[in-house]
């Protein structure tokens, strides 16, 4: 049984003038436990939308979600947010960084809403996920003081402080110059294998999607095989 499967799933929204646009049709996908995926598309393809669709945060108007076998589609709002919050980390093009919040105030925000230890514990866990993360002496900086792959770092943190089951990550390196996105992309893969989580990559870039256990492309809502041969092998960072 697969941790995450769609089976022919479509998502349809009706625009003010009653014109139906089509964003995903009958898409079909299987990821395993501690698997790596990506899905390359360009803009307008609906890669954001689908990975909505797997983190909870919209639901298909055809065909099943299923998460361990459970179909999703009777889940309440409650039920739908307890499952996301608990199971999944988010990590977006943009930081989205709470303005005024120090780093280890930022990597410590989702557990402001946890009951028990976790939430009396939040900053030393918090803490101890910066250090993982590599910022452990940046804890108390601002957003704002932080570089692009520093910042993208702490949200990274704040994704894992929950030890989610599935990490699933929109254009991660989008904002960033190549090679602190290898960097970024070394540290998603190193703690997805640590933790065992599932990694789900939605990209443009052919680099980043090579690093994947499997590919696949999302043109015009369809999503298929990607022909490995458009693949770019990962660079290699070297300590300076």
């Amino acid at each position: 049984m697969s941790l995450i499967e769609l089976d022919g799933v479509g998502r349809t929204v009706i625009l003010p003038d009653g014109e139906r646009l089509e964003i995903l049709r009958d898409v079909t996908l299987a990821v395993e436990v501690g698997e790596h995926v990506s899905i390359v598309g360009r803009s307008g393809s609906g890669k954001s939308t689908l990975l909505n669709l797997m983190g909870l945060l919209d639901t298909p108007t055809e065909g099943e979600y299923r998460l361990d076998g459970r179909a999703t589609s009777g889940l309440s709002q409650r039920q739908r947010a307890r499952l996301r919050g608990a199971g999944f980390g988010f990590v977006f093009q943009q930081f989205n960084l709470l303005p005024g919040r120090t780093a280890l105030q930022n990597v410590a925000a989702p557990l402001l809403y946890c009951g028990g230890r976790d939430f009396w514990r939040r900053n030393r866990l918090a803490a101890d996920m910066l250090e993982r993360v590599g910022l452990g002496e940046r804890a108390d900086t601002m957003p704002e003081k932080l570089s692009g792959g520093e910042q993208q770092r702490v949200a990274i943190a704040r994704s894992l402080i929950r030890s989610p089951r599935v990490i699933l990550c929109d254009e991660p390196t989008g904002a960033l110059d190549v090679q602190t996105g290898t960097e970024i992309m070394d540290l998603l893969d190193a703690v997805a294998a640590e933790s065992g989580a599932t990694l789900v990559t939605i990209t443009h870039d052919t680099m980043v999607a090579a690093r994947a256990h499997r590919h696949y492309r999302l043109d015009a809502g369809v999503l298929g095989p990607l022909d490995p041969a458009v693949l770019v092998p990962p660079r290699q960072v070297i300590a300076s």
